[in-house]
């Protein structure tokens, strides 16, 4: 008999547990304002590649730039699913938001290649190779999951 309920006590434990839903770093941003997620970021790779004051402000507003033109996107496609209105993109319509992201991520690294020196520049290229590296095996690993 005791081992019984010692039983049904692991079985409902770990169900429990299976249960729980983990919130991921992109959740826990999404109720941040533009200005939070720049100066978080601003202050990361301040850690990261040693910037002084100077650079520390031109990055943080190039990281603030692109953090309100993503919220404006994120509550764009927010508002559309919440009313229901999200149709399938057609092969025009998902080239051109796949062209102007790409547009957007070749001007920031521009920026960045003036704002940074040599060093600082490899060394950020290397972090986000890795991090690229890394979310790429994550995405591969969770579609294996499903």
């Amino acid at each position: 008999m005791k081992k019984v309920i010692v039983l049904i006590a692991l079985i409902v434990g770990t169900t429990a547990m299976a249960q729980q839903r983990k919130d991921g770093k992109r959740n826990s941003m999404k109720d941040m304002t533009a200005e939070q997620m720049a100066t978080l970021q601003t202050k990361k790779m301040t850690l990261d590649l040693d910037l002084t004051d100077a650079q520390q402000t031109k990055i943080l507003a190039l990281n603030l730039e692109n953090a309100k033109k993503r919220k404006a996107k994120m509550d764009e496609r927010r508002a559309l699913r919440d009313s229901g209105e999200r149709n399938k993109l057609t092969s025009e319509e998902k080239y051109a938001m796949q062209s102007e992201r790409l547009d957007a991520a070749i001007a920031h690294k521009a920026a960045l290649k003036n704002i940074l020196n040599d060093d600082q520049y490899a060394k950020w290229e290397m972090t986000r190779k890795k991090r690229g590296d890394r979310d790429q095996k994550k995405g591969k690993q969770s579609k294996r999951k499903k």
